[in-house]
């Protein structure tokens, strides 16, 4: 009898557990399933007509990808012109360090997917693919081990492991009951619409730049003028259109460079075999300061040794703080300004910013080790460390930059700061009310309001699969209170994620599900799962804090591989039997 496994999702992170799998099978036969539930296989909800039109750039270059049958250069080189026609891309003159239109890129990624499925008939691995299949549950028994996969089409097919790879998740909450209100930019072809009025956006990153893209194309037009510079024209019938940005402090993201390296590269990295000496050797934790020393600190000292020298004894908050400075005193349209030429130049000269790479490096070193931190140090990653990560990482596209640049010089776009304490009421009669500060001195109505926000990490009860959930399969993610101080001044500032273990402290309760190194999932008493992994990056963000991507995917299925065909030991956590909510 073949192995049987099943992918649940055919997006990018599909694709590359996949390939994972058939290069990783030797003697054994296997048979792979793959549950769909749009009708393409590689671009899942990004890459797709779901998450972007043609105006929409990735943020990634072919350098940065990891390696698939073909790169992107070599795909450009032989694919069909007519393909490459409506992107204006030019095969000759296209090198791997250029990005993609999305769309293209999603191309890509299924032909990519497709080659693979061919490669694995010659090692005689069946590969059963559902298309437009929704699977509605996930039922495993605990006795034979295997998992049944529940859909519509067909009940009972059982398989010996499970790969939930499914991708992003935008919850409804007031979009189509209240007009004007949208929960999120996505799909995009919904804002494709005339507006004669401002919007209200919400957040100013990526995903608040898709919105502003599309808004942007549908009521007016981008000039590229002699000169190199672009201005834009508002439709006559959107003379009114304009879009307010609101940005916790007002900060814009910062824009793509050359990047020389891929994240992929281990630098310093922490490996699976250090975990336990480090744990053995920081008392039980890996700590925070420790991750961002070995990550972010000592590799600039022989790559960048002038900020190195300025950092090298600032604490992480103190490294925050002087990072925010400049950003805090300079408009965030004009530090955009100074950061697309910054930009242009390291890619004319094809050198890298040092220390932007390098953060970026952390943030991709910190996913691994997270789920062995303290509550304590998560609390910190999460409010002081991420907010500067997650600004610098964004790698807004030169393109996207240009279209900022010229709708600011146009006076159709701008910048409102705002703090944590801001919040958003719909109108009943449709429409949103933003208040910018917790007091509601100043509140602002719009017609039509946006949330752009980009992927949360999902919460335990919004786990689709309700079997896995009922039976105690999986459970939600914890993290353990170095020290009951620090937790006991958590709950009196009544946060609530915070709960008690009788004999054994606190613990700070984090999105999504709890896993091990391998992404098996958890129950409720630390024991692993050894047939049900889950790689599907909005249920285990309280555990990764890092949404990066492509090689988030290669990493992720490297670890899954190695449990699936490794047979290798793998120890279950302590978990505390029962918690009190505080």
């Amino acid at each position: 009898m073949s192995r049987k496994i099943a992918l649940i999702g055919g997006g990018p992170a599909a694709l590359f557990m996949y390939k994972k799998l058939i290069e990783n099978t030797s003697e054994e036969a296997i048979e792979i399933f793959i549950y769909e539930k749009n009708n393409q296989l590689g671009a899942g909800f990004p890459y797709s007509t779901l998450g972007a039109m043609q105006e929409h750039i990735t943020n990634v270059s072919g350098n940065e990808i990891p390696t698939l049958p073909q790169s992107i250069k070599e795909w450009v080189s032989v694919v069909d012109p007519a393909i490459l026609k409506p992107y204006q891309i030019n095969s000759e003159n296209f090198n791997n360090f250029k990005v993609l239109p999305r769309l293209l890129f999603g191309t890509y990624l299924q032909q990519q997917f497709e080659l693979l499925i061919k490669q694995s008939k010659l090692k005689n691995i069946k590969t059963t693919v559902w298309y437009n299949t929704k699977v509605e549950d996930i039922i495993y028994d605990e006795i034979t081990s295997f998992s049944e996969i529940v859909h519509e089409k067909h009940k009972g097919n059982l398989v010996h492991e499970v790969i939930i790879c499914t991708g992003h998740i935008w919850p409804k909450t007031f979009e189509g009951k209240i007009d004007g209100w949208f929960d999120s930019p996505y799909p995009p072809q919904k804002l494709k619409q005339t507006f004669n009025a401002p919007i209200a956006i919400k957040g100013a990153s990526l995903t608040a730049i898709d919105a502003v893209r599309t808004l942007a194309h549908a009521n007016g037009i981008f000039i590229h003028n002699e000169d190199g510079s672009y201005s834009y024209k508002l439709n006559n019938e959107s003379e009114g259109f304009c879009m307010v940005l609101h940005s916790l402090h007002g900060y814009l993201p910062a824009v793509r460079f050359h990047l020389e390296d891929t994240h992929l590269t281990p630098k310093n990295f922490i490996e699976e075999k250090e975990v336990p000496l480090l744990k053995e050797k920081f008392g039980g934790y890996i700590p925070l300061d420790f991750i961002y020393k070995t990550n972010f600190v000592e590799p600039l000292k022989m790559q960048d040794n002038t900020l190195y020298n300025i950092i090298k004894d600032l604490s992480i908050e103190e490294f925050v703080d002087y990072m925010f400075k400049d950003r805090e005193n300079t408009d965030g349209f004009n530090l955009l300004k100074q950061e697309y030429k910054e930009a242009l130049e390291s890619i004319e000269n094809r050198t890298s910013v040092i220390w932007k790479e390098t953060l970026g490096a952390l943030s991709y070193a910190m996913n691994y080790p997270a789920k062995h931190m303290s509550a304590e140090d998560m609390l910190r990653l999460k409010k002081v460390l991420m907010p500067l990560v997650s600004l610098i990482i964004a790698y807004v596209p030169q393109s996207s930059c240009r279209e900022l640049l010229a709708l600011h010089d146009a006076g159709i776009i701008s910048l409102t700061p705002v703090d944590e304490s801001s919040d958003i009421k719909p109108v009943e009669n449709g429409g949103a009310t933003y208040f910018y500060d917790k007091e509601k001195n100043k509140k602002v109505f719009f017609k039509t309001y946006i949330n752009a926000i980009g992927q949360g990490a999902m919460q335990f009860n919004d786990f689709p699969f309700e079997s896995l959930k009922k039976d105690g399969i999986v459970s939600n993610a914890y993290l353990h209170f170095k020290d009951d101080k620090i937790a006991e001044e958590e709950i009196e500032k009544g946060n609530k994620l915070v709960v008690s273990a009788a004999t054994e402290g606190y613990y700070l309760k984090v999105p999504g599900l709890n896993i091990n190194d391998h992404f098996q999932v958890l129950n409720s008493f630390g024991a692993y799962n050894p047939g049900i992994y889950i790689m599907a990056v909005p249920f285990i963000g309280g555990l990764n804090p890092d949404f990066s991507g492509l090689d988030f995917c290669d990493t992720a299925s490297d670890k899954i591989a190695e449990a699936i065909f490794s047979k290798i030991t793998i120890a279950n956590e302590t978990i505390p039997a029962a918690f009190t909510e505080n």
